[in-house]
């Protein structure tokens, strides 16, 4: 990391270090107890260890913070640190640009499956400052809703006219709601339960719905800097592969209809319908191959 890049994140006076935590015990996907550990810092240089189950090769911070420290970290230190990273300001008004092209390039996406939607609402899911939401309801004729933990956020979201709730995901009942779409852009890697809240999302999407999610791809992000430990960082508790997220998907009761990986070279989009559970995991061989690259790129001289 430059000594300027560092600079402007130590000039936050976060210390993450103090930040409550909390160990991961289980494997969110596959439930196994062996774990290796991968990397002991994240792109931001804080001590936050990433682990990989031994089993599936889901990667995960290990310990991590707990729901209220993250409610804490999406309320005023997340923007502000991904700024101090990049070096330029990056809030909820700078990022609605990008989100808008985004929320283009997902719509032409999604429309080949909508028409099979009966109804009419949507939930997005950390959707953010409601661009995207605001976007696929003029498309498609949709009425949004949008959660996420960060309230200025939340509020750009709500000028939009969308119906807003501030909060994780994993702490709020729908009750008996139920949703036709349901969209997770560039969130589920945010989500403190991605299995838990995949099977809240199958219980309240409806049968002919249409689920959209999209995933930083770990192996493109640590092959496109050739550095695992920059490929890491506090605000994704995980970090999603091609395999582990079908088999969240298969898992759930999701069938994939479509797979695309995006133009950043980074994300890979997922267009699902409601179907059947299924027991499946990535095989051992790939869990294997997939440590053997992470030691690869960790020791390969560089140029």
């Amino acid at each position: 990391m430059s000594l300027e890049r560092s600079a402007r994140i130590v000039g936050l006076g976060y210390d993450y270090g103090a930040q409550p935590k909390e160990p991961v015990t289980a494997c969110n996907l596959c439930g196994s107890t062996e774990f290796v550990v991968l990397t002991h810092r994240d792109r931001y240089w804080y001590a936050a260890p990433a682990h990989a189950c031994r089993r599936c090769g889901l990667v995960f911070l290990n310990p991590r913070m707990t729901a209220d420290a993250y409610g804490a970290f999406y309320n005023g230190v997340y923007r502000p640190l991904v700024s101090a990273f990049h070096g330029r300001q990056i809030d909820a008004r700078t990022i609605q640009g990008e989100q808008r092209d985004y929320a283009v390039e997902r719509a032409a996406l999604i429309r080949p499956f909508i028409g099979r939607v009966s109804g009419r609402a949507m939930l997005d899911i950390g959707g953010s400052t409601g661009v995207v939401a605001a976007h696929f309801a003029r498309e498609f004729g949709l009425d949004g809703t949008v959660i996420d933990p960060a309230p200025m956020e939340v509020e750009e979201a709500r000028r939009l006219g969308l119906e807003t709730v501030t909060g994780l995901i994993e702490a709020h009942d729908f009750g008996t709601r139920r949703f036709d779409v349901v969209i997770i852009c560039q969130t589920v890697d945010h989500l403190l339960d991605v299995s838990g809240t995949l099977a809240r999302v199958r219980r309240i999407i409806a049968e002919d719905g249409l689920l959209f999610i999209d995933i930083v791809d770990l192996r493109a992000a640590y092959l496109r800097n050739w550095s695992v430990e920059d490929a890491i960082k506090i605000d994704h508790p995980y970090y999603l592969t091609e395999p582990t997220m079908v088999a969240y998907l298969h898992r759930a009761g999701f069938d994939v209809l479509r797979t695309d990986f995006a133009a950043d070279h980074l994300h890979v989009s997922y267009v699902c319908r409601p179907g059947q559970a299924r027991d499946v995991l990535p095989t051992r061989a790939s869990v294997d191959e997939l440590l053997r690259e992470i030691r690869f790129v960790q020791n390969a001289p560089r140029g």
